[in-house]
Protein backbone atom coordinates (compact mmCIF):
# COMPACT_ATOMS: atom_id res chain seq x y z
CA UNK A 1 0.00 0.00 0.00
CA UNK A 2 1.24 3.49 -0.87
CA UNK A 3 0.64 6.70 1.03
CA UNK A 4 1.19 9.99 -0.82
CA UNK A 5 1.70 13.18 1.16
CA UNK A 6 0.99 16.51 -0.51
CA UNK A 7 1.32 19.94 1.21
CA UNK A 8 -1.99 21.60 1.97
CA UNK A 9 -0.82 24.87 0.44
CA UNK A 10 0.88 24.60 -2.93
CA UNK A 11 2.70 27.68 -4.20
CA UNK A 12 2.24 27.76 -7.99
CA UNK A 13 5.75 29.10 -8.62
CA UNK A 14 6.60 29.14 -12.30
CA UNK A 15 10.14 28.69 -13.48
CA UNK A 16 11.87 32.07 -13.68
CA UNK A 17 12.60 33.42 -17.14
CA UNK A 18 16.36 32.95 -16.87
CA UNK A 19 15.87 29.27 -16.02
CA UNK A 20 13.88 28.42 -19.12
CA UNK A 21 15.72 25.51 -20.68
CA UNK A 22 17.65 24.90 -17.47
CA UNK A 23 18.02 21.35 -16.25
CA UNK A 24 18.12 19.56 -12.92
CA UNK A 25 21.71 19.31 -11.75
CA UNK A 26 23.15 17.52 -8.73
CA UNK A 27 25.83 18.76 -6.35
CA UNK A 28 27.24 16.64 -3.55
CA UNK A 29 30.01 16.37 -0.97
CA UNK A 30 30.86 15.47 2.60
CA UNK A 31 30.33 17.26 5.90
CA UNK A 32 29.79 16.53 9.60
CA UNK A 33 30.84 12.91 9.21
CA UNK A 34 28.13 12.33 6.62
CA UNK A 35 27.22 13.41 3.08
CA UNK A 36 25.25 16.23 1.54
CA UNK A 37 23.49 16.61 -1.78
CA UNK A 38 21.62 19.34 -3.60
CA UNK A 39 19.40 18.92 -6.64
CA UNK A 40 18.56 22.21 -8.31
CA UNK A 41 17.23 23.76 -11.48
CA UNK A 42 20.04 25.94 -12.87
CA UNK A 43 22.18 26.59 -15.89
CA UNK A 44 25.40 24.62 -15.97
CA UNK A 45 27.62 27.71 -15.96
CA UNK A 46 26.37 28.61 -12.46
CA UNK A 47 27.23 25.27 -10.88
CA UNK A 48 30.82 26.02 -9.73
CA UNK A 49 29.82 29.12 -7.76
CA UNK A 50 26.75 27.37 -6.34
CA UNK A 51 28.80 24.37 -5.25
CA UNK A 52 31.32 26.67 -3.57
CA UNK A 53 28.54 28.59 -1.85
CA UNK A 54 26.81 25.47 -0.55
CA UNK A 55 30.05 24.09 0.86
CA UNK A 56 30.75 27.46 2.51
CA UNK A 57 27.44 27.26 4.42
CA UNK A 58 28.27 23.79 5.67
CA UNK A 59 31.80 24.79 6.63
CA UNK A 60 30.36 27.70 8.60
CA UNK A 61 28.17 25.35 10.63
CA UNK A 62 31.11 23.03 11.32
CA UNK A 63 33.45 25.85 12.34
CA UNK A 64 30.86 27.26 14.70
CA UNK A 65 28.92 24.30 16.06
CA UNK A 66 30.93 21.08 15.82
CA UNK A 67 31.81 19.37 19.08
CA UNK A 68 34.24 17.21 17.07
CA UNK A 69 36.40 20.18 15.98
CA UNK A 70 38.53 21.49 18.89
CA UNK A 71 38.79 24.94 17.26
CA UNK A 72 35.02 25.43 16.82
CA UNK A 73 33.11 28.21 18.55
CA UNK A 74 31.11 25.56 20.39
CA UNK A 75 34.25 23.99 21.84
CA UNK A 76 35.51 27.46 22.76
CA UNK A 77 32.30 28.06 24.70
CA UNK A 78 32.47 24.63 26.34
CA UNK A 79 36.02 25.31 27.59
CA UNK A 80 35.39 28.91 28.68
CA UNK A 81 36.14 29.85 32.29
CA UNK A 82 33.20 29.69 34.69
CA UNK A 83 31.38 33.01 34.90
CA UNK A 84 32.50 34.13 31.43
CA UNK A 85 30.07 35.75 28.99
CA UNK A 86 30.95 34.40 25.54
CA UNK A 87 30.05 36.42 22.44
CA UNK A 88 28.71 34.07 19.75
CA UNK A 89 28.45 34.19 15.95
CA UNK A 90 25.01 35.00 14.58
CA UNK A 91 24.28 31.48 13.34
CA UNK A 92 25.48 29.85 16.58
CA UNK A 93 23.25 32.14 18.65
CA UNK A 94 20.27 31.43 16.40
CA UNK A 95 20.62 27.68 16.93
CA UNK A 96 21.28 28.01 20.67
CA UNK A 97 18.19 30.20 21.07
CA UNK A 98 16.02 27.67 19.22
CA UNK A 99 17.45 24.79 21.27
CA UNK A 100 16.83 26.70 24.51
CA UNK A 101 13.21 27.31 23.51
CA UNK A 102 12.64 23.60 22.79
CA UNK A 103 14.23 22.69 26.12
CA UNK A 104 11.95 25.04 28.03
CA UNK A 105 8.82 23.97 26.16
CA UNK A 106 9.53 20.25 26.65
CA UNK A 107 10.65 20.56 30.31
CA UNK A 108 14.07 19.22 29.37
CA UNK A 109 13.19 16.31 27.07
CA UNK A 110 15.30 18.26 24.58
CA UNK A 111 18.44 19.75 26.12
CA UNK A 112 21.41 21.33 24.30
CA UNK A 113 23.59 20.87 27.41
CA UNK A 114 23.49 17.08 26.97
CA UNK A 115 27.18 16.92 25.97
CA UNK A 116 28.47 15.17 29.12
CA UNK A 117 25.91 12.38 28.74
CA UNK A 118 26.67 11.94 25.04
CA UNK A 119 30.34 11.54 25.92
CA UNK A 120 29.86 9.18 28.87
CA UNK A 121 27.72 6.89 26.70
CA UNK A 122 30.31 6.94 23.92
CA UNK A 123 28.15 8.60 21.26
CA UNK A 124 30.29 11.74 20.89
CA UNK A 125 33.97 12.56 20.32
CA UNK A 126 34.91 10.50 23.39
CA UNK A 127 35.93 6.87 22.73
CA UNK A 128 33.14 4.47 21.80
CA UNK A 129 31.91 2.10 24.49
CA UNK A 130 31.32 -1.63 24.35
CA UNK A 131 29.59 -1.64 27.75
CA UNK A 132 27.30 0.89 29.45
CA UNK A 133 28.76 3.38 31.94
CA UNK A 134 28.36 2.76 35.66
CA UNK A 135 25.61 4.39 37.70
CA UNK A 136 28.17 6.71 39.29
CA UNK A 137 29.53 7.76 35.88
CA UNK A 138 26.01 8.52 34.70
CA UNK A 139 25.23 10.49 37.87
CA UNK A 140 28.42 12.54 37.51
CA UNK A 141 27.61 13.40 33.89
CA UNK A 142 23.95 14.04 34.66
CA UNK A 143 24.89 16.56 37.35
CA UNK A 144 26.44 18.75 34.64
CA UNK A 145 23.38 18.65 32.38
CA UNK A 146 20.53 21.12 32.62
CA UNK A 147 19.24 23.74 30.20
CA UNK A 148 18.21 25.91 33.17
CA UNK A 149 21.90 26.78 33.66
CA UNK A 150 21.93 28.68 30.36
CA UNK A 151 21.66 32.46 30.30
CA UNK A 152 21.34 34.20 26.94
CA UNK A 153 21.82 37.88 26.22
CA UNK A 154 19.99 38.52 22.95
CA UNK A 155 20.97 42.17 22.65
CA UNK A 156 24.70 41.44 22.78
CA UNK A 157 24.38 37.96 21.25
CA UNK A 158 26.26 36.21 24.02
CA UNK A 159 25.79 33.34 26.48
CA UNK A 160 27.06 32.79 30.00
CA UNK A 161 29.30 29.82 30.68
CA UNK A 162 28.31 29.05 34.28
CA UNK A 163 31.01 26.42 34.55
CA UNK A 164 31.09 22.88 33.15
CA UNK A 165 28.27 23.31 30.61
CA UNK A 166 28.97 21.26 27.48
CA UNK A 167 26.75 22.15 24.54
CA UNK A 168 25.95 19.53 21.91
CA UNK A 169 24.02 20.51 18.78
CA UNK A 170 23.94 17.05 17.18
CA UNK A 171 20.14 17.00 17.20
CA UNK A 172 19.65 20.39 15.56
CA UNK A 173 22.76 21.50 13.61
CA UNK A 174 22.23 19.27 10.57
CA UNK A 175 18.73 20.58 10.13
CA UNK A 176 19.98 24.13 10.51
CA UNK A 177 22.64 23.54 7.86
CA UNK A 178 19.87 22.55 5.43
CA UNK A 179 18.07 25.82 6.17
CA UNK A 180 21.31 27.78 5.74
CA UNK A 181 21.82 26.24 2.30
CA UNK A 182 18.20 27.06 1.45
CA UNK A 183 18.81 30.72 2.33
CA UNK A 184 21.94 30.78 0.21
CA UNK A 185 20.18 29.30 -2.82
CA UNK A 186 17.28 31.72 -2.55
CA UNK A 187 19.74 34.60 -2.26
CA UNK A 188 21.56 33.33 -5.35
CA UNK A 189 18.34 33.43 -7.36
CA UNK A 190 17.76 29.65 -7.31
CA UNK A 191 14.10 28.98 -6.49
CA UNK A 192 13.78 25.30 -7.39
CA UNK A 193 15.85 22.88 -5.31
CA UNK A 194 15.99 19.98 -2.89
CA UNK A 195 18.66 19.93 -0.16
CA UNK A 196 19.73 16.89 1.87
CA UNK A 197 22.29 16.73 4.67
CA UNK A 198 22.71 13.40 6.46
CA UNK A 199 19.13 12.36 5.76
CA UNK A 200 17.47 15.67 6.69
CA UNK A 201 15.68 17.20 3.68
CA UNK A 202 14.05 20.39 2.49
CA UNK A 203 12.54 21.20 -0.89
CA UNK A 204 11.24 24.23 -2.71
CA UNK A 205 9.66 24.89 -6.09
CA UNK A 206 9.50 22.14 -8.67
CA UNK A 207 11.31 20.43 -11.52
CA UNK A 208 11.23 21.85 -15.07
CA UNK A 209 8.41 19.43 -15.95
CA UNK A 210 6.29 20.83 -13.12
CA UNK A 211 6.67 17.78 -10.88
CA UNK A 212 7.53 18.38 -7.21
CA UNK A 213 10.57 16.93 -5.54
CA UNK A 214 9.31 13.48 -4.55
CA UNK A 215 11.03 11.64 -1.69
CA UNK A 216 10.27 8.31 -0.06
CA UNK A 217 10.30 8.10 3.72
CA UNK A 218 12.39 5.36 5.30
CA UNK A 219 10.48 2.17 6.14
CA UNK A 220 11.21 -0.01 9.17
CA UNK A 221 9.09 -2.85 7.83
CA UNK A 222 7.91 -3.92 4.42
CA UNK A 223 4.49 -4.46 6.00
CA UNK A 224 4.10 -0.75 6.68
CA UNK A 225 2.74 1.59 3.99
CA UNK A 226 5.24 3.02 1.53
CA UNK A 227 5.13 6.77 2.12
CA UNK A 228 6.01 9.26 -0.63
CA UNK A 229 6.17 12.99 0.08
CA UNK A 230 6.02 15.98 -2.26
CA UNK A 231 8.77 18.09 -0.74
CA UNK A 232 7.29 21.44 -1.73
CA UNK A 233 7.95 24.15 0.87
CA UNK A 234 8.51 21.44 3.45
CA UNK A 235 11.32 19.86 5.44
CA UNK A 236 11.43 16.32 6.79
CA UNK A 237 13.57 14.88 9.58
CA UNK A 238 13.53 11.53 11.35
CA UNK A 239 14.93 10.16 14.57
CA UNK A 240 15.08 6.50 15.56
CA UNK A 241 16.62 4.10 18.03
CA UNK A 242 17.85 1.82 15.23
CA UNK A 243 20.53 4.10 13.75
CA UNK A 244 23.29 4.21 16.36
CA UNK A 245 23.52 1.80 19.27
CA UNK A 246 25.66 -0.82 20.94
CA UNK A 247 24.71 -4.12 22.53
CA UNK A 248 25.91 -5.51 25.83
CA UNK A 249 24.82 -8.77 27.44
CA UNK A 250 21.79 -9.05 25.21
CA UNK A 251 20.57 -5.50 25.74
CA UNK A 252 20.64 -2.75 23.16
CA UNK A 253 21.61 0.80 24.14
CA UNK A 254 20.46 3.38 21.58
CA UNK A 255 21.97 6.82 21.02
CA UNK A 256 18.67 8.57 21.82
CA UNK A 257 19.36 9.74 25.36
CA UNK A 258 16.84 11.14 27.81
CA UNK A 259 18.55 14.19 29.39
CA UNK A 260 16.23 13.89 32.39
CA UNK A 261 17.31 10.37 33.34
CA UNK A 262 20.76 10.34 31.78
CA UNK A 263 20.04 7.05 30.03
CA UNK A 264 18.97 5.80 26.59
CA UNK A 265 15.23 5.64 26.02
CA UNK A 266 13.71 2.19 26.46
CA UNK A 267 10.10 2.72 25.37
CA UNK A 268 8.40 1.20 22.33
CA UNK A 269 8.84 4.21 20.03
CA UNK A 270 11.15 3.05 17.22
CA UNK A 271 11.14 6.17 15.05
CA UNK A 272 9.62 9.61 14.65
CA UNK A 273 9.29 11.56 11.40
CA UNK A 274 8.41 15.25 11.51
CA UNK A 275 7.37 17.58 8.70
CA UNK A 276 7.92 21.31 9.14
CA UNK A 277 8.62 24.38 7.03
CA UNK A 278 12.08 24.72 8.65
CA UNK A 279 14.48 21.80 8.78
CA UNK A 280 16.07 22.99 12.02
CA UNK A 281 12.69 22.74 13.69
CA UNK A 282 11.92 19.34 12.15
CA UNK A 283 15.32 18.04 13.29
CA UNK A 284 14.92 19.21 16.89
CA UNK A 285 11.28 18.10 17.15
CA UNK A 286 12.05 14.60 15.86
CA UNK A 287 14.62 14.20 18.65
CA UNK A 288 12.35 15.73 21.29
CA UNK A 289 9.43 13.49 20.41
CA UNK A 290 11.70 10.46 20.27
CA UNK A 291 12.71 11.03 23.90
CA UNK A 292 9.14 11.26 25.21
CA UNK A 293 7.10 8.13 25.78
CA UNK A 294 4.75 7.19 22.91
CA UNK A 295 1.73 8.64 24.70
CA UNK A 296 3.55 11.80 25.77
CA UNK A 297 5.02 12.27 22.31
CA UNK A 298 1.65 12.00 20.57
CA UNK A 299 0.00 14.37 23.04
CA UNK A 300 2.83 16.89 22.68
CA UNK A 301 2.72 16.77 18.89
CA UNK A 302 -1.08 16.95 18.88
CA UNK A 303 -1.18 19.97 21.19
CA UNK A 304 1.46 21.81 19.11
CA UNK A 305 -0.16 20.87 15.77
CA UNK A 306 3.02 19.09 14.64
CA UNK A 307 2.86 16.86 11.57
CA UNK A 308 4.43 13.70 12.97
CA UNK A 309 4.47 10.00 12.12
CA UNK A 310 5.31 7.57 14.94
CA UNK A 311 6.41 3.98 14.41
CA UNK A 312 6.08 1.79 17.51
CA UNK A 313 7.37 -1.69 18.25
CA UNK A 314 4.76 -4.26 19.22
CA UNK A 315 6.63 -7.50 19.82
CA UNK A 316 8.31 -8.34 16.52
CA UNK A 317 5.92 -6.12 14.57
CA UNK A 318 5.66 -2.37 13.94
CA UNK A 319 2.63 -0.11 14.20
CA UNK A 320 2.09 3.44 12.99
CA UNK A 321 0.35 6.40 14.54
CA UNK A 322 -0.09 9.78 12.83
CA UNK A 323 -1.05 13.16 14.22
CA UNK A 324 -3.98 14.94 12.55
CA UNK A 325 -1.56 17.45 11.01
CA UNK A 326 0.35 14.60 9.34
CA UNK A 327 -2.76 12.68 8.35
CA UNK A 328 -4.19 15.79 6.70
CA UNK A 329 -1.42 15.63 4.09
CA UNK A 330 -2.21 12.07 3.09
CA UNK A 331 -4.43 11.02 0.20
CA UNK A 332 -4.60 7.50 1.62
Amino acid sequence: MNRVLIPLTLDPVSLPAHAIGAEVHALHGETMGTTWSVKLVAVEADLPRLNTGVQAQLDRVVSQMSHWEPQSDLCAYNSAVAGTWVTLPKEFFEVLSAAYAHAAESSGAFDPTIGPLVDVWGFGPAPRRSAPPSDSEIATARARVGWQQLQLDKEQRRALQPGGVQLDFSSIAKGYSVDLIARFLQGAGIDHWMVEVGGELRGNGCKPDGQPWWVELEQLSAKLPRTVLALHGLSVASSGDYRRFFEFEGQRYAHTLDPRSGRPVTHALASVTVLHAECMQADALATLLGVLSPTEAYEYAYSCDIAALFVLRNGDKFEERMTPAFEALSDE
